[in-house]
């Protein structure tokens, strides 16, 4: 059989693995020895080629992660690992090694380092980048292991931020492959306030899902509290949408209706002669009213709060250490 230059360059993607870390040194050994074995897996079939890497991301870790990372370097070249100069979040550490990877592979698969996500999943998503797709999403199918609240709040999380007009995908994480081609284009986005799952999607280019059921974590504990999972929720809507803006410019206008509807009927009862004291009902409603402009300052402010990171253009990661040799970058490039 004849293949083509083109198909036989798919075949030999180079892929890297980007797995943020942050205090994982209780799970890293262990995953870490999963992740080089998928990779020797795909190798071998001839999906990825053999210079594929795992790269880890040390997110400002106060444990022992960055030492096990380059521990993992110095004893197979297939491991790398680069180190932020400070802990600057979740969706920070996964857009540093995305960026880091990009010139360096064809493809990249980013996950978590708990194990919760199948590592099994990744078969799918070469697969499917093999059949022309340039983004895979993993998709959780389901949620067992969780507790109920756990699973409500998450699913509940998916639901509002599609209400809220955030285009993002049921159920999906940060577990994806990427093509180089497609963070090319996603380099453009120069967004400090960083929300991965709604913008990558913004990028366009062919894409799928992949399902797989999601396990408890192997080791540790979860970086990922209700706390989080709420300020997260607030980054995205206010980052990708305006709609809660437009909610509160609807609701004024109706609350300003029903105030002069009542300001008319005071006005009638008052000239009627039949103006009764209501200082309970006031009350009422001027804690109301109160209330409302203060939420509304709220929303508002926090997109104004946006604007104002926004225009600093500060930098949205800083790389301190690498594993490996490095040439200085070039005039321009993020570091």
């Amino acid at each position: 059989i004849k293949i083509s230059h083109f198909q036989e360059a798919i075949m030999a993607a180079i892929l890297y693995i980007i797995v943020p870390c942050y205090n994982e040194e209780a799970v890293l050994p262990i995953t870490a020895t999963m992740f080089l074995t998928k990779i020797n897996e795909l190798a071998a079939v001839g999906k990825i080629s053999p210079e594929s890497r795992v790269m880890f991301v040390n997110d400002g870790s106060r444990d022992r992660t960055w030492e096990i990372i380059s521990e993992l370097a110095k004893g197979d070249e297939h491991y790398i690992g680069i180190s932020q100069s400070r802990n600057r979040g979740h969706q920070n550490a996964v857009l540093a090694g995305l960026m880091e990877a990009r010139e360096h592979c064809d493809i990249t698969i980013s996950i978590d380092c708990d194990g919760q996500d199948d590592i099994n999943a990744m078969d799918a998503m070469v697969d499917a980048y093999l059949d022309g797709c340039e983004v895979v999403y993993g998709v959780r199918s389901s949620r067992e292991t969780d507790t109920f609240f756990k699973r409500f709040t998450a699913q509940s999380f998916y639901k509002f931020l599609s209400a809220m007009g955030a285009e993002v995908v049921y159920n999906h994480a940060d577990y994806r492959l990427i093509s180089a081609r497609v963070l090319k284009e996603f380099a453009n986005f120069r967004e400090v306030n960083l929300f991965l799952r709604g913008l990558v999607p913004l990028v366009g280019f062919k894409s799928t899902t992949v399902s797989y059921s999601r396990a408890e974590r192997i080791a540790g504990e979860s970086h990922y509290p209700l706390k989080k999972m709420i300020a997260l929720a607030v980054d995205g809507i206010t980052s990708l949408s305006v709609k809660p803006l437009r909610m509160i410019t609807g609701f004024g206008a109706a609350v300003a209706l029903i105030s002069f509807i009542g300001v008319l009927w005071a006005l009638i009862t008052a000239i009627a002669g039949k103006a009764v004291a209501g200082w309970a009902s006031m009350t009422c409603i001027i804690c109301f009213v109160s209330g409302v402009q203060l939420i509304c300052l709220g929303i508002i402010g926090e997109y104004i709060g946006k604007i104002y990171l926004e225009t600093k253009q500060r930098p949205r990661y800083i790389i301190s250490e690498r594993t490996w040799v490095h040439k200085p970058a070039e005039p321009g490039r993020e570091e």
